[in-house]
Formats: structure tokens, sequence, C-alpha cells
């Protein structure tokens, strides 16, 4: 692809998941249908716009959060993965969302001191989005719809679902909210994903 080419696609992705990103936005634009995580950009919670080109080369574990959940103790699970193995290539990323039981009800300021100050939380947190309803994020409608991978797109069904992928940007894998972050089961997968040459 040209260059010339490069930064209106560059563009149109970022516009469009920073429109879902707020659920009370009144300018919603539809997302194209994508081929790869690396196309993606959003929202983060300090508000500045992440384009996810930059986790080319990285496994990415994502998740949606929620800060007053059952499984919110999580969130310490999860930091201590990403210190784990940052160093080795691995990005976590937070997406909080109010969509299961209204568990995430406090705005981006809140959760982002919340996740701080309780969990010492580091690994990058986003803008809260919708997983599930309408208008879903473009991050989740990559995860849940144009993700090739049928094995692995599956919508979450609570806080804390995980999807991992690998370093081409293609979903490689989905585990429920009831898989602990320290798992042998997640971390085993992480650390396969990891070895795998990009």
């Amino acid at each position: 692809m040209r260059k010339t080419t490069i930064r209106p696609l560059i563009l149109f992705f970022f516009i469009s998941a920073v429109s879902h990103a707020n659920p009370n936005s009144s300018t919603q634009k539809p997302t194209a249908k994508i081929s790869s995580f690396h196309q993606l950009a959003a929202e983060s919670i300090q508000g500045k716009p992440i384009l996810f080109s930059e986790y080319k080369g990285k496994v990415v574990l994502i998740v949606n959060t929620a800060s007053q959940c059952g499984y919110t103790s999580q969130y310490k699970g999860l930091e201590a993965v990403y210190q784990k193995y940052k160093k080795q290539g691995l990005v976590v990323l937070g997406f909080p969302s109010n969509d299961f039981g209204g568990q995430e009800p406090g705005s981006n300021k809140e959760i982002k001191n919340f996740c701080e100050f309780k969990f010492k939380v580091t690994f990058p947190m986003f803008a809260k989005v919708n997983v599930t309803s309408t208008p879903l994020s473009p991050v989740y409608q990559f995860l849940t719809k144009f993700n090739p991978n049928a094995q692995t797109r599956k919508t979450p069904n609570w806080n804390f679902n995980k999807y991992l992928v690998d370093k081409r940007g293609r979903v490689a894998n989905h585990f429920p909210s009831s898989v602990e972050p320290e798992s042998k089961q997640l971390t085993q997968a992480i650390e396969s994903l990891l070895s795998e040459k990009k």
C-alpha cells in the first residue's frame, strides 16, 4: 500500500473507534470490516488517541473490566501478569464497561483513580465502552464479529472476559471471566504466543 493511502485509513479507523468509545456520542460512524487488530484505534482513559499499530509484534491481552464486580480483584492478577511478561512483549489492555449489572457506573476519571489507587494498575486502560450493547465498540466488533477465527469469536457474557491477540494482530484465544489472570491455562497460552516468531 502506498504511503498516501495509509493515513486516511488510520484516520478513518480512529474516528470510528472514538465515536464508539463514548456511549453518549451523537456522531456514530459505521466501522468497516477489518482483518487485523492493528488496524484499530481507541481513546485512552486519559482521553488520548491510541493507534493499535503500536502493538505490532506484541502479544495483547484484552479484558473488559468493572469496578464493582465479583471479579474486580482480578485487576491484581492482570497487573502481576503484565509485570511478569511485559519485557517479553506482552501488553494488557483494560476496557471498562457498564454492560453487565451496571457494575461500572463511574466516569473515566473515577475508574482511573480506582485502578491506580486500589490495585496499582500500570497497564493501559481505555475510555469506557460498550462490549455487548449498542453502539458496540469497534474493538469488540472485531473481537466478536469480524474476527476470522470462529473458535475465538465469542461475545463476553460478563465482566473480565479475556482475549489474546497474537503478534500479527489475530485473535488467538478467548477465556471466560472465571479463568484467573495468573492461572496455568492463561499463562501457558501467553507464553506460547510470546515464543512465536513475528
